[in-house]
């Protein structure tokens, strides 16, 4: 009797509800087969314009990245795991409550939604006037064919991605406290509170990125093949902000000055990253620019204007776009540890 339950325990925990009848081996092997894939790629992708030493070094930073993740992997497969099968399972319910989250915000003021535009769209006219109009900037980025792109554009496209990491940021590390009453409920899955945040915080990112698109028109840059890789951004700015949410809405829990410190970081992180400068036409010292590269948010600011008026494709940033995903999977495992390890815990703080 005891040896048919414990062979039954074993069969729960090597298989994983909710993803079909995949077990631990074969998710470890698909993950092992798509790390396998993209160490391959790394090693024979060449840039011929490229330095050969820095290329080296970016190639054994990248397999070693890898490496690492597929021993992280598969010590903590099970915990790591837990969090996107209750994400998986629970996907009406998020997007239900995400719903609920954005209308209940703003119930009960008169103008409603509106308020929730007015602040941004007012930060993106204050810097026009401010650098367009005041000090007559010059534009800082190229746009297809060599022709000036308009500091408005720039600034614009910008600002956009950084307006949804942030507020997306910042509700996503509140959301347990927010949300007390339904972390003290014992059946309630409280994995899928800081999604509901992030969730939330795309409705007015939808429209933000119309109005972006609404500039560039204005502006003459009309919408082209490349535009459709603005898809690619947002996934990539969701999955990031949704990895970074679990580490801090964990410990915001214990520590609720965390909230302070985001929101100065915050304010750090909008001139340490190329929003109301260029990157390429203002840093001149190739050590100093591959350092702001390693921001995760460079890459997203980088692609969404790239989306708007430029003419490459991301995956013809090659190394770029590897580092952001190695980076965005590292904080998601971390996330998802933190989160599991501490979630326990969360009732009886609160």
């Amino acid at each position: 009797m005891n040896n048919n339950s414990n062979n039954s325990k074993k069969k729960n925990i090597d298989k994983l509800p909710g993803i079909g009848n995949l077990t631990k081996q074969q998710g470890l092997g698909i993950f092992y087969t798509a790390a396998f894939i993209v160490a391959l790629i790394v090693i024979l992708h060449t840039n011929v314009l490229a330095d050969p030493h820095t290329e080296l070094v970016k190639k054994i930073c990248a397999c070693l990245l890898i490496a690492v993740s597929c021993i992280v992997v598969t010590a903590f497969y099970e915990k790591i795991m837990v969090l996107p099968v209750e994400l998986w399972q629970n996907r009406k319910l998020i997007k239900r409550l995400s719903i609920n989250d954005f209308k209940k915000r703003y119930a009960g003021s008169y103008m409603g939604i509106v308020w929730a535009l007015a602040q941004p769209v007012v930060t993106v006219l204050m810097y026009w006037f401010v650098f367009d109009i005041i000090f007559n900037a010059e534009t800082t980025a190229v746009a297809r064919g060599g022709s000036e792109v308009p500091y408005v554009l720039f600034l614009t496209s910008g600002l956009v991605p950084w307006f949804y990491f942030t507020e997306a940021l910042q509700n996503g590390t509140t959301s347990l406290l927010e949300y007390n009453y339904l972390v003290k409920k014992v059946l309630f899955k409280i994995s899928i509170l800081p999604l509901i945040k992030v969730m939330a915080a795309l409705f007015i990112h939808a429209f933000f990125i119309l109005v972006m698109f609404v500039v560039a028109i204005f502006y003459g840059y009309t919408p082209t093949i490349y535009t459709l890789q603005i898809f690619y951004y947002i996934i990539c700015e969701f999955i990031l902000v949704l990895a970074i949410s679990y580490t801090t809405c964990s410990i915001v829990v214990f520590f609720r000055d965390l909230t302070q410190i985001i929101a100065i970081a915050l304010q750090l992180g909008q001139w340490a990253t190329p929003i109301l400068w260029d990157i390429n036409t203002m840093i001149k010292n190739d050590n100093l620019k591959w350092i702001i590269k390693l921001n995760p948010v460079t890459y997203i600011v980088e692609g969404f204007r790239n989306a708007v008026y430029g003419d490459t494709w991301f995956w013809e940033h090659f190394y770029s776009s590897t580092y952001f995903w190695l980076v965005t999977v590292a904080l998601f495992v971390i996330g998802s540890l933190i989160f599991k390890r501490s979630k326990v815990h969360f009732a009886d703080v609160m």
